[in-house]
């Protein structure tokens, strides 16, 4: 499955209200709770924030995509997050994000996972489409930008 095709408007959220790597996580995972994704909020948050003990998932060029497995979710769970000023998140290039993929999966599903963090990873190389992303003024924005609408 395509990450187009996973993400819809409730997904999204343009923009961010939060000002930190907690704040934005939290965020995100509140708007996967909101959708019904996620059975356990708070589990599924110890198992991101755990992962980012191991080591920032702030990438290059303005996406973070903070990430885990976890029970508390049934099916792969993606979030977007648009932060159009940047937030600090201890990124690779030292830089502030703009985009943030908060992915979740269950613990025997890994197949999904890599497939999302490689299309992330490929969308990253578009610096047009990520710049258009980051200045969109709606989650449908944002998804008619992913599916080239």
């Amino acid at each position: 499955m395509a990450l187009i095709e996973l993400i819809d408007a409730a997904m999204v959220k343009v923009p961010l209200m939060s000002k930190n790597k907690d704040g934005v996580i939290r965020e995100l995972m509140d708007v996967l709770a909101a959708t019904g994704a996620v059975i356990d909020r708070e589990a599924a948050l110890s198992v991101v924030f755990a992962r980012e003990k191991l080591g920032s998932t702030g990438l290059n060029d303005g996406i973070a995509v903070p990430h885990g497995k976890t029970d508390a979710v049934k099916d792969l769970a993606i979030a977007l997050g648009i932060a159009p000023d940047g937030i600090e998140f201890d990124s690779m290039d030292g830089k502030a994000s703009s985009l943030f993929f908060l992915i979740l999966a269950p613990p025997d599903k890994s197949g999904p996972h890599i497939q999302a963090l490689a299309e992330i990873a490929k969308l990253s190389r578009s610096r047009a489409l990520c710049k258009a992303i980051v200045h969109a003024r709606s989650s449908q924005d944002v998804v008619d930008l992913l599916r080239g609408e």
